[in-house]
């Protein structure tokens, strides 16, 4: 495996990028969530892109304006087109052999590619999309709640401890009230995202880890239809455990194979 660090513009900014060279028609390009670097959370990406290289495909990320190496001002997720748009750019002029691009985004990274209606794309794997209004981010989504009581009503020891009285029922009955009203609640940011994806001809998979909370308010932000969702049961937001971890490698790549 080769590796590759460049720098490309974007607007008045210079972006930094890092290549991992390969020789099939099908490419990778990575987009990091939040304010995160293209190394990833615990240096997930830099892994992944190495594993996914070594079993033939090229694989390109890179910081976007104000984050990491990059220059420029970070203005979030929502004005970050031109930075995925000029990432495609570099990275297409990087691989002449390259016919088709899927990319992959976790959190607010997946949320921009369907807010850029798939940039023209080949196929995206889209982890734990993020669909949070900016009032609703403190707020525990309503799968959360309804996994977190199951679990309790399934333990003697907590059933003991509402029988006894070291469980306010009051804050019970406020989790489940808002549970309820949490329901078939589709967020403004999840209706954008949904209205991207409907401009977008490209395959889709749709990543949800079975233990994050941005997955599991996805499911009530976000009018589902016909994407395709899998769940990682036990996964964090990252993938982060190994079993985890090459449970989304073998999902993304399965996605690539698909495009021949």
């Amino acid at each position: 495996m080769t590796r590759r660090h460049l720098t490309f513009p974007c607007e008045d900014a210079t972006l930094v990028g890092t290549l991992d060279e390969a020789d099939a028609e099908t490419g990778l390009l990575i987009v990091s969530g939040g304010s995160e670097p293209r190394n990833g959370a615990f240096a997930g990406h830099a892994r992944l892109a190495a594993r996914i290289c070594n079993r033939g495909f090229p694989v390109f990320r890179f910081d976007r304006r104000g984050v990491g190496d990059s220059s420029g001002i970070d203005a979030g997720f929502r004005q970050s087109q031109p930075d995925i748009a000029a990432a495609i750019v570099r990275f297409r002029r990087e691989t002449p052999a390259m016919r088709r691009i899927v990319a992959f985004g976790n959190c607010d990274g997946a949320a921009a590619l369907m807010l850029g209606e798939g940039f023209g794309l080949d196929a995206l794997a889209l982890a734990n999309p993020w669909t949070f209004d900016d009032e609703q981010s403190q707020e525990t989504p309503s799968d959360a709640i309804k996994a977190r009581y199951a679990e309790k009503l399934r333990s003697p020891r907590e059933l003991g401890r509402l029988l006894t009285g070291k469980v306010s029922l009051a804050g019970v009955a406020q989790s489940l009230k808002q549970m309820v009203a949490g329901q078939n609640r589709t967020s403004e940011l999840g209706m954008a995202l949904a209205q991207g994806l409907s401009h977008y001809d490209g395959y889709v998979r749709i990543l949800l880890a079975g233990r994050d909370r941005t997955a599991q308010a996805f499911r009530t932000n976000y009018p589902i239809g016909d994407e395709a969702i899998i769940l990682c049961e036990g996964a964090d937001h990252a993938f982060s455990d190994p079993p985890n971890h090459r449970w989304l490698e073998d999902q993304i790549v399965s996605l690539m194979e698909t495009l021949g």
